[in-house]
């Protein structure tokens, strides 16, 4: 198989020279969600039933500014990302937190994935300001064994 490049991996880029500047491609925030009412899971499955999420607030700092931020409390979220994924069949990713979320005292978990879906944040100490587009996360491809 010809290599394959994270960009061509990705789709939705906000901004790609930045999002590459670094080792992967960086994932950015598009919504913050919180758990209004608890999901369900069981050992046979015939009784699993979604959690219902509703959207984080957010607000701009200031009037003129062009993107808003969330301000969040310790606790649990789920991030949406800007991007999809949309690897070719035989490639697998890894999604990890950036060095930048875990110097403030919030991560998610590692993911070897193909898709994305809502990924679980967890916030602690004295909460995080997060601002939408922030870069969270480092995709890069699996090491193939």
């Amino acid at each position: 198989m010809p290599a394959v490049s994270l960009t061509d991996c990705v789709d939705g880029i906000v901004h790609e020279p930045t999002q590459t500047e670094g080792q992967g491609l960086d994932l950015t925030v598009a919504a913050i969600h919180e758990i209004a009412e608890p999901g369900r899971v069981d050992f046979g499955g015939g009784e699993l039933g979604a959690a219902e999420t509703e959207p984080y607030p957010s607000a701009r700092r200031n009037p003129d500014d062009d993107y808003e931020w969330w301000v969040l409390d310790a606790g649990q979220y789920l991030i949406e990302y800007n991007e999809t994924l949309s690897p070719p069949e035989g490639v697998a990713l890894v999604v990890q937190t950036r060095d930048e979320l875990l110097a403030r005292g919030a991560f998610h978990p590692t993911l070897h994935t193909r898709t994305l879906d809502r990924v679980p944040l967890s916030v602690g100490g004295a909460g995080l300001k997060c601002k939408e587009n922030a870069r969270v996360s480092t995709i890069t491809r699996a090491e193939q064994s």
